[in-house]
Formats: C-alpha cells, sequence, structure tokens
C-alpha cells in the first residue's frame, strides 16, 4: 500500500492506528510505512533561474518564469540550506522593476531598491544573486539560525520607492527554504491576502485548491498592503512553528487553525487532507468578519478516492 493509501486507511478509521511518524515500536504491533516521508536533501547547489517582470490584463504586473506566462502570485521558488540561486531578471515593462527578497542572505547590489540603484529599467537585464545558510555557531560562540522559513520576493520600485503600486498591481511570490531532513509535500499553495483581495482576485472568487484525502499539502500564506488579516482554514490544525508540523509528543508549540498576519508576514504549514474529518469543501478565509463577510474567502476541496466532495455542488457556488 502506498503513502496515501496508507493515510486514508488511518482517516477512514481502518486496523491502522499509527500514522507514518509513529513513535510506537514495531514490537507493539504497529504496521510499519510502505513508503516513508519525502524529505529535503543537503543543500550546496548552485541554481540559475531566469525571471521575467511583465504587465497582465486589467492593470495587473506579474512574475514568471518564462516570457509570456507571468502570475499573480508569482512561481514559487524552492531552495535547500546552502543553496545559492542566481536570477537572471528581465523588465519587459516600460516602467522600472525590481524583485527583492524577504529572509535570504545578498549583498547591497541585489537588494532591488532604487536607493542603491539595484532596480532595473525598462528593457534591461540585471542578475540578482540570493544566498542561504544552515544554522551553525559564529566566531564567539552564539547560535546563527539558518535560513530556512516560508519565505518571499516582491518588487520594491513600481508606483513608490516602497513598490507600493508594484505590490498592490501583484509583484510578488513565494520563496521556501527547506532544511535537510524537513518532510516534502505532494503540493504546495500560496495564499497572499493583498488589501481585501486573495491572489487579487475580485472579491467572492478566492482561489479553490483541490486535493484527495490523505494527501500531505502545504500552504504558504503572505500578507501585503494596507490591513491585518487573520488567516483560518476549517477541518485542519498546524502548529505554530516553522515548519507548521510537531516534531514528537514534548514539542510545546502551540496548535492552531488561526493565525494573524500582517504586511509583508509570511508562514506555512503542511496538513493532511482530511485528517480526521474526511473529504469536503473545507473553507479558508479571513477571520476579521468584515473581511470575509466582503469575500476574502476560498475553498479547500479535498475529494473522496472517487473523486466525490460530499455535500458539494460546484454549479451551486459562486466562483
Amino acid at each position: 500500500m502506498d503513502r496515501r493509501g496508507f493515510n486514508r486507511r488511518v482517516l477512514l478509521g481502518g486496523a491502522a492506528v499509527a500514522t507514518s511518524l509513529s513513535l510506537a515500536p514495531e514490537s507493539a504491533g504497529a504496521p510499519a510505512p510502505a513508503d516513508p516521508v519525502r524529505t529535503a536533501p543537503a543543500g550546496g547547489e548552485v541554481r540559475h533561474l531566469k525571471m521575467y517582470a511583465e504587465k497582465l490584463p486589467d492593470g495587473q504586473m506579474g512574475y514568471g518564469f518564462e516570457k509570456g506566462k507571468a502570475t499573480v502570485p508569482g512561481p514559487l521558488i524552492e531552495l535547500n540550506e546552502g543553496d545559492t540561486a542566481h536570477i537572471e531578471f528581465e523588465n519587459t515593462m516600460d516602467v522600472p522593476v525590481s524583485l527583492h527578497v524577504h529572509g535570504l542572505d545578498y549583498e547591497i547590489s541585489s537588494d532591488g531598491t532604487k536607493l542603491n540603484k539595484s532596480d532595473v529599467q525598462p528593457g534591461d537585464t540585471r542578475t540578482y544573486t540570493w544566498r542561504t545558510h544552515k544554522p551553525g555557531r559564529r566566531a564567539d560562540g552564539t547560535w546563527r539560525s539558518g535560513s530556512a522559513g516560508y519565505w518571499h520576493y516582491h518588487d520594491h520600485v513600481v508606483g513608490t520607492e516602497h513598490g507600493t503600486g508594484g505590490l498592490r498591481k501583484g509583484l510578488f511570490g513565494p520563496v521556501i527554504v527547506r532544511r535537510k531532513g524537513d518532510i516534502l509535500p505532494d503540493a504546495t499553495h500560496t495564499v497572499v491576502f493583498n488589501d481585501m483581495l486573495i491572489n487579487n482576485r475580485p472579491a467572492h472568487s478566492g482561489p479553490d485548491f483541490e486535493a484527495t484525502v490523505g494527501d500531505r499539502v502545504e500552504f504558504i500564506v503572505i500578507t501585503h498592503g494596507e490591513f491585518y488579516h487573520t488567516f483560518h482554514l476549517h477541518g485542519h490544525r498546524w502548529a505554530d512553528n516553522r515548519t507548521g508540523l510537531l516534531t514528537g509528543p514534548d514539542d510545546p508549540s502551540q496548535v492552531i487553525d488561526n493565525k494573524i498576519t500582517g504586511p509583508a508576514d509570511s508562514f506555512g504549514f503542511q496538513v493532511i487532507a482530511g485528517e480526521g474529518v474526511g473529504a469536503g469543501a473545507w473553507m479558508y478565509h479571513c477571520h476579521v468578519q468584515s473581511h470575509s463577510d466582503m469575500g476574502m474567502v476560498g475553498l479547500f476541496l479535498v475529494k473522496k478516492t472517487d473523486g466525490t466532495i460530499p455535500g458539494y455542488d460546484p454549479h451551486e457556488h459562486h466562483h
């Protein structure tokens, strides 16, 4: 039985009671998973990426890995601690633009601001270099944290010298830096609360994300704009720490299903789709009541193995 099937058997209340992370000894009768979780490798690679900034319909702007394929939010950039990324960045627009990252290491020439002339003029190309590092001790004996985390990148020059116009129009995207041994998901979804919109989509049309019961699904949540929000996911919970996962029974991290998030905050977590609750059209939304009423809502569509979603008729849904 594959890992997904194993997880489903646990969810459906079968004979299996141990998850793939069970601490129960084999002698206790806990079944061993046939397919252990996949984990992140050690870093140290040099990655070369090409990125473009482009104008999109309806006054939007976006980043993309290919010309003509920019999206809002921009594409996921995934690194492992110790990796270096050289990003050849081309501005196809008629206004200056930049690429500024949170959480990673970069020299001032890769800062992506007008202040230090690290922006990109229309039609020009510039290479931004981002580095990551593993945790370790400094020469003075103090501890330096690693780069692992849920981060993000965005423009810092369109509209104002802080990129306020670029952020409003969609120039932002996710970055994940993993530590060796971090559990890898089956799928990653990005949710950006930008002012009163999700992923810059019209109100009441927030993106829906699909999964099958038992899938390991990762969410990265980013906030931009003028407001504070709270991200709430129905039926699923996560740990309020770097990965969203508990490391064991004694991990003191609080388990939550709702998190306050303000402009330029980012966090992420993983859930097993439908774990303990089954399939369904599970809502996610900002829990500031006026914000959810104004349309800051979408669905986590968790399907049964036959592809159906109990109680959900997409034709009745306003998406």
